[in-house]
């Protein structure tokens, strides 16, 4: 996508809309590109942070009590001038010395120092901090040659925290460098970032491909992999920490930082992971961070950073700070226990012995193999989910069953249940309720009980429910289209006698092919009714699950011992 904003002026515009929207908070350096917090502190050691911009929160949205005093601000992933450093600097300071933090790059460098000598002939003391917390940007023997990256705003957090409560100069230059020290980041890219007025990413990744290693201005990085699961990413970024890690007494800093593209939720998803990796090597997180601090722009990717703590370092990031980007009130987190995943629930029980686990599992390897094409069939006229939507169902249904199902009826009661709290939306209820009905409509016998009548009897009463909660009708182009044969089909079975393998094996063929002959059918119901003559010559999705569900369940049934 094109960054809003011409090139030439993008610095300027960006930052008079940021002092006009937060003016209650911030205000403009008179002559430079730079902020300062609104309130003007009493003689205390002015921490004094910058950079390029383009990574909106740091560095202008960190500043406000408790943390940053003033921000200067270079153009896009350039270092500002020693000019406007300067200058903020000196609105800065407020009589006990100023404190300069910034990213170990060769342009902040080179100005920044230039800035710290002219203050120190006009008798102004600064101490610096160079924030070298990428762990894949140099070798571990050699710090120094790292850059700066999302530990900008942990070592940040510290320094500003150890000035507000009055630490002098040479106490809070310490505590930054301690910080930094004990600080690693580790991140990934999944899709380049585009300069203002740009028609095209500053780089690319491939569709399939991520970037692991990749700084904050498109540097390359260390290692190309294939496009990995949350799950996967997750243990990628811990992997990479975990050995570079300092040592401590196992209390953490963890903070998941977005490029710029990555949505929230994504995020969140990856957590997950991140945390159970931590807790099995014995770090307890007390402060957790999942969010946008240091970006790149429309980046799309993430970093995962480490802090560790010790008493100090704990006091401090715990104190309060409001700014723009980040405000905290200092509590620590809430240690809550994380809850088991149907994967870990799947992993931690062996499948049963009985009918129903065997009849499920068979209907999940299906569901499973088949998700992709489900997934395809819906996206035609509907949103696409379908296929994720019946595995997720289905694997609970499965891990519930396991746990909860001591009989057939409580068996499929619980997977019911189960289904239609993890698939969620229309699918999700309509085949909780066909599951929950028919173990509704078995209760009180045991496997060898449950005949080709009791069976259909209880399939009757499953399809009624289902009838009532969705209020479809035959030729509608739903799953019904499949039910409603593959019901008829069952009963005519069970009265001519057959056993139940032979009943439901004959009544799931006649399902296949009624699924197969919705092809020919418009939708008149859901989201799919809008784009009904899209999906003329498509079979129904819903119709097509169904039909491999009770097809792998017969096959299931047939090699019952």
């Amino acid at each position: 996508m094109t960054v809003l904003g011409a090139a030439e002026t993008f610095k300027r515009d960006w930052l008079d809309g940021f002092v006009t929207a937060y003016g209650r908070s911030v205000r403009k350096v008179p002559g430079a590109y730079g902020v300062l917090r609104r309130e003007e502190a009493e003689r205390k050691v002015a921490v004094v942070i910058g950079g390029g911009c383009g990574h909106y929160p740091a560095f202008a949205g960190l500043v406000g009590p408790g943390l940053a005093d003033g921000a200067v601000v270079g153009d896009v992933f350039t270092s500002p001038s020693a000019e406007q450093v300067y200058r903020t600097a000196r609105a800065a300071e407020s009589g006990a010395g100023v404190l300069f933090g910034y990213g170990n790059y060769q342009g902040d460098v080179l100005h920044f120092g230039l800035a710290a000598r002219r203050l120190a002939a006009e008798g102004v003391e600064s101490r610096t901090i160079l924030v070298t917390d990428d762990i894949a940007s140099g070798p571990a023997d050699a710090p120094e040659r790292r850059r700066g990256v999302a530990g900008d705003f942990l070592v940040f957090k510290i320094a500003g925290a150890a000035a507000e409560r009055g630490d002098d100069l040479a106490a809070v230059h310490a505590v930054a460098e301690k910080a930094n020290a004990n600080t690693r980041t580790f991140g990934v890219a999944f899709g380049g970032c585009t300069l203002p007025g740009a028609s095209a990413p500053l780089f690319t990744v491939g569709e399939s491909e991520m970037e692991l290693g990749l700084g904050i201005h498109g540097e390359p990085g260390v290692r190309t992999v294939g496009r990995l699961s949350a799950r996967e990413l997750a243990d990628e970024l811990v992997d990479g920490l975990l050995p570079e890690l300092p040592e401590g007494d196992g209390r953490v800093v963890v903070l998941l930082n977005g490029l710029g593209r990555t949505k929230y939720e994504e995020m969140f998803a990856t957590y997950t992971r991140v945390h159970e990796r931590l807790a099995e090597a014995g770090l307890s997180p007390l402060h957790t961070e999942v969010g946008e601090f240091v970006t790149s722009l429309d980046m799309a990717g993430v970093s995962l950073s480490i802090l560790v703590l010790d008493d100090e370092l704990a006091e401090l990031y715990a104190a309060p700070c409001d700014t723009p980007g980040y405000r905290s009130t200092g509590a620590a987190l809430a240690q809550i226990p994380l809850e088991s995943t149907v994967d870990s629930l799947l992993a931690e029980t062996e499948p049963g012995q009985g009918i129903v686990d065997r009849a499920l599992t068979a209907a999940l390897h299906v569901i499973e193999a088949s998700e992709a094409e489900l997934g395809r069939l819906d996206a035609v006229a509907a949103d696409g989910d379908h296929g994720l939507g019946m595995t997720r169902g289905i694997r609970a249904a499965v891990a519930a069953a396991r746990r909860d199902g001591d009989s057939p009826s409580t068996a499929l009661l619980a997977a019911g249940t189960a289904f239609a709290d993890a698939a969620g939306g229309a699918s999700g209820a309509l085949y909780g309720v066909l599951l929950a009905e028919t173990g509704a409509g078995i209760q009180g016998r045991s496997g060898d009980e449950v005949t080709a009548e009791v069976l259909a009897d209880a399939v009757d009463g499953a399809v009624a429910a289902f009838v009532e909660l969705g209020k479809a009708e035959p030729g509608e182009k739903t799953m019904l289209d499949a039910i409603e044969p593959f019901r008829l089909a069952l009963r005519a079975q069970a009265e001519a006698g057959a056993d139940v393998p032979q009943a439901w094996q004959k009544a799931a063929q006649v399902a296949v092919s009624a699924a197969e002959a919705t092809a020919d059918l418009l939708p008149a119901k859901g989201r799919a009714a809008r784009l009904a003559q899209r999906s003329k010559g498509h079979p129904d999705p819903g119709a097509t699950s169904f039909a491999l569900l009770v097809t792998a369940v017969g096959q299931a049934l047939g090699k019952e011992d």
